[in-house]
């Protein structure tokens, strides 16, 4: 094995890996697969080390590996009907008190509600604490397209944290 790709890898592995599965426990609300596709993307990055063009990208990369496979497990659970409701609760994970936590708030219930592009925008800008710029290229689209997801999002959001407080009337 490449020496430098080992070494790298694991220094990203142990800054990184409990943010990307927690983003990628927002996206698809499955710890455990979370967790899997998480460890995939290193792997898949190791493995592509030597063709890494720019190794300086490759935290973005690894955003990027993230994203793509929480998409293919969302179409994957879309097609099968397997949406899981919310996130397995008392499950090991990569953080078990961060992601319990996440699991009782309100706003993660409001992001359950979004569209899957509004929600990962805003979990990569919010949670993940991204810039405009380095979301955009973890979702692979322009920054004018996240910030029209982002403030879509937003809106949506607000409706939805509003209607489940009870405050949907304007007047009350």
């Amino acid at each position: 094995m490449d020496q430098e790709a080992d070494v790298a890898v694991t220094a990203l592995y142990h800054v990184h890996y409990r943010p990307l599965v927690r983003l990628a426990a927002l996206l698809v609300q499955d710890i455990d697969v979370a967790e899997e596709l998480v460890q995939d993307s290193f792997v898949a990055m190791h493995s592509a080390w030597r063709r890494l063009a720019d190794r300086d990208r490759a935290l973005s990369y690894l955003y990027q590996a993230v994203v793509a496979l929480s998409r293919s497990v969302l179409r994957h659970h879309t097609v099968a009907g397997k949406i899981p409701a919310e996130l397995a609760p008392g499950i090991p994970a990569a953080d078990p008190v961060a992601v319990t936590g996440l699991e009782h708030s309100a706003i993660v219930a409001g992001l359950r509600t979004l569209a899957p592009r509004q929600r990962e925008v805003l979990v990569l800008r919010y949670y993940s604490d991204l810039t405009e710029a380095q979301a955009a290229s973890a979702m692979r689209i322009s920054k004018r397209a996240v910030k029209s997801h982002t403030a879509q999002a937003m809106s949506s959001l607000r409706a939805e944290l509003r209607s489940t407080d009870g405050c949907d009337n304007p007047s009350g």
